[in-house]
């Protein structure tokens, strides 16, 4: 069965998240081969990804990076993502790959 997965990326300069991007892919297979695929894509997929703006709080602050770790680790960072959600017409909890961009420098884990 076709699924939409993503490779996300978290912009974040100066210890702040201030951009979001994202790619979409449809594919088959098992969620490994899935993970392996859009890992074997994260630094090819970034300079054609879709901007998205990131969150604010009330003070029309950025989120530090350690804010959203946070997020993260609640299995919360999901709510953040809305909009690539939308704008890729994806289902709840899709399965994706989430990659930090800090200060220019991509780190895939590779």
């Amino acid at each position: 069965m076709n699924e939409i997965i993503l490779n996300i990326y978290l912009i974040i300069n100066n210890g702040l998240v201030d951009e979001f991007r994202a790619v979409a892919y449809e594919k088959e297979g098992g969620d490994d081969n899935k993970i392996k695929f859009l890992k074997s894509r994260v630094k090819k997929d970034y300079k054609n990804s879709y901007h998205f703006d990131a969150p604010k709080d009330e003070k029309e602050k950025f989120m530090s990076y350690k804010r959203f770790h946070k997020f993260e680790k609640r299995g919360m960072h999901f709510q953040l993502f809305e909009e690539i959600f939308s704008k890729f017409n994806v289902p709840e909890h899709p399965l994706i790959c989430v990659t930090p961009v800090v200060d220019g420098e991509i780190y895939s884990g590779e």
